[in-house]
């Protein structure tokens, strides 16, 4: 597997886009009526979704970003909290003419699209959270993800990468050469390397906590939600994910086994059409109510 094997064929774009004075690489790709919007998770990069640019762009506009502080977005400096991905988040939107969007986020994206989606809930057609971050503060799982990163970010040691990288994946094969790479590129740019602090600071308990997905803010959400999670997890256990399809009005709960923080290869081409399936449902939903 490669990225542009799994792009092969498939007209896109790669651009960058000025959200509210922020430069934000996007991959754009597909002619649909409705957009879908995916976002990674911390320290990610937009080839997080290369498996599911082409199928999704067979019926939908997609957009896969570098969120604020990430890849090859533009890294101010100050700390990077929810409500500062949000904004960044709504003005990518606005700047490229989206009013109302699916959204798919992993882990921090999945955080970051259920905020917007309980603050905003008229730009959310519907909702899907893989492996979403930001219902709880395991001070365990906070340094895991805060120490790999660092330990990965200020070495130029590629093991250390591919160790962060592996971490994600339920088999460590499917952290393959090039998002080893890839990921080392990016976390070696001068600018990520100088803001790592501001990139990693929802891994302080203080910051975390004032940043929480609590019951009653995902008690606003409206927009129909999908919880994907992975039964071995290193990040998160399966109650986390039950409790969190409990919170949202309405949510549905789909669990995967063999499958760790980041679906890849069988888990991947079973979500394909499990996330087709519901953005179609989602869709009809939003047209019969209006």
């Amino acid at each position: 597997m490669t990225i542009w094997n799994e792009l092969a064929g498939l007209d896109f774009e790669l651009t960058t886009v000025d959200a509210g004075g922020v430069p934000t690489r996007s991959l754009q790709a597909g002619s649909g009526d409705e957009a879908v919007i995916f976002l990674h998770g911390t320290s990610g990069h937009l080839e997080a979704f290369a498996r599911n640019i082409a199928p999704h762009a067979e019926s939908y506009r997609v957009h896969a970003i570098d969120m604020l502080g990430h890849g090859y977005t533009g890294k101010p400096d100050y700390p990077y909290e929810i409500p500062r991905y949000v904004e960044h988040l709504v003005n990518y939107l606005d700047a490229v003419g989206l009013d109302r969007v699916h959204l798919v986020g992993e882990s921090l994206g999945g955080w970051v699209a259920a905020y917007l989606a309980s603050e905003q809930p008229e730009r959310v057609l519907s909702l899907q959270l893989l492996a979403a971050g930001g219902t709880v503060a395991n001070p365990v799982v906070m340094e895991r993800i805060k120490t790999s990163t660092a330990k990965a970010v200020q070495s130029d040691d590629i093991e250390l990468t591919r160790a962060r990288m592996q971490l994600l994946m339920h088999d460590p094969a499917d952290a393959t050469e090039e998002l080893v790479q890839a990921r080392h590129r990016i976390y070696h740019q001068p600018d990520f390397v100088a803001n790592i602090h501001n990139l990693l600071s929802l891994q302080e308990m203080e910051v975390r906590q004032r940043n929480l997905l609590r019951p009653d803010r995902m008690a606003l959400i409206k927009a129909p939600t999908l919880v994907v999670w992975g039964q071995e997890n290193p990040f998160g256990d399966v109650p986390e994910a039950k409790k969190m399809a409990e919170d949202i009005p309405g949510a549905q709960l789909e669990l995967y086994s063999e499958c760790g923080h980041w679906p890849q290869h069988e888990q991947a081409a079973k979500y394909n059409p499990l996330s087709l399936e519901f953005l179609a449902k989602a869709s009809a939903g939003a047209k019969a109510s209006i």
